[in-house]
């Protein structure tokens, strides 16, 4: 089995991965930080028009040398009922209304790959260290194309047969989500009758495909200490990642408004929801969430063209109970620290814990 810090990229020095947070939080200035402090950045591909991807890695490339990776979004093939997407902007007309805005007037029901192609072929083209998917399995021939290029490749799994469809399809490793992770769901199709109610806990879930696979694995899901990578590890993990605990750094691109809302009293939980995007996303229960999630389609794409106007007016207006506010379960232990002195910090938690756990090992020998 191959480990994280033998993978043929060496990807970094600490078993720490900052989480591709799409939508601005993963921007170059925070990846290169966690970069440098010695854990693994990430960008988010998902959003960007092709271009606007490699723009941002090489400002990264210009601000560090050491390994950092780049996420993509699969396209979307599921059917998406068009009856459906236009009765929910009927339910949103109230909130357009109340912003003064209009809702997406273009055709969105064909917006659904993300440029995927055209973000590969530069991604083959001009190679980063580390590339991973998220939203289903990426091809074969892709994975293959990668490898040669000299990318490590891992794909986003949320169940045991997932992790082994990533391992026949030739993925380096893959990263376990499990339901306590903030933001959507990387399952490979979105079951529209699904809630989240049947997805797994990541603890549970990293043993689970432990047993199931012969690949690296990288944990993610509602981890905010250093203690909990080490459980991690301890149950089979080769790396963990955390993407809330890097969202109130300064570095990150989040809303000043996102930042505030993880630890305020004000916004006391996260739900699943499908109420911003169409998919299943972590965040935490405002009013949009609880006015219009049980309406919302499983339709994305496009719920989520069809909504960024109005999250964008609520941001612009100062009113967080508007905006999509992802967050994993563990939000509350969020710390504003730099990026780089937020990693130094999990990495000294994280050698305590493992000494702690290895002088218990210890004395109960003797």
């Amino acid at each position: 089995m191959q480990s994280m810090s033998t993978a043929p990229n060496g990807l970094s020095p600490y078993p720490i991965v900052q989480a591709p947070m799409a939508g601005g939080a993963s921007c170059p200035p925070l990846a290169a930080a966690v970069c440098e402090a010695g854990g693994l950045g990430f960008l988010a591909g998902g959003y960007k028009t092709a271009d606007g991807m490699y723009q941002e890695i090489k400002q990264v490339r210009a601000l560090t040398r050491r390994p950092f990776g780049v996420n993509l979004f699969l396209p979307q093939t599921g059917y998406v009922d068009p009856a459906a997407v236009e009765a929910y902007r009927g339910q949103l007309a109230g909130e357009a209304n109340w912003y003064g805005i209009s809702l997406a007037a273009e055709d969105i029901m064909g917006t659904s790959d993300d440029g995927y192609d055209a973000k590969l072929a530069i991604l083959l083209e001009d190679p980063v260290p580390v590339v991973s998917f998220t939203f289903g399995r990426p091809s074969g021939a892709a994975l293959t194309a990668l490898r040669k290029a000299g990318t490590y490749t891992v794909v986003t799994v949320t169940s045991v047969e997932e992790a082994r469809d990533a391992q026949e399809v030739g993925a380096d490793a893959v990263c376990v989500q499990g339901v306590e992770a903030g933001g959507h769901q990387g399952t490979h199709r979105d079951d529209p009758q699904a809630d989240g109610t049947a997805a797994v806990g990541l603890l549970a879930l990293v043993a689970q495909v432990r047993e199931s696979v012969a690949l690296p694995i990288i944990a993610s899901g509602g981890l905010m200490r250093g203690s909990q990578v080490a459980a991690l590890l301890a149950a089979g993990a080769e790396a963990a990642q955390l993407g809330t605990a890097f969202l109130a750094c300064p570095e990150s691109g989040a809303h000043p408004l996102h930042k505030k809302a993880l630890t305020d009293p004000l916004f006391v939980r996260t739900e699943l929801t499908r109420a911003f995007s169409g998919r299943p996303a972590r965040g935490l229960v405002n009013r949009f969430m609880r006015e219009h999630g049980p309406y919302a389609p499983a339709a994305y794409p496009q719920v989520h063209h069809l909504t960024s106007g109005l999250r964008k007016a609520a941001a612009a207006a100062g009113d967080p109970q508007g905006m999509a506010l992802w967050a994993g379960q563990g939000h509350r232990l969020a710390r504003a620290l730099p990026a780089g002195e937020l990693v130094e910090v999990l990495a000294a938690e994280l050698a305590e814990a493992q000494n702690t756990l290895k002088a218990r090992q210890m004395r109960s020998v003797s």
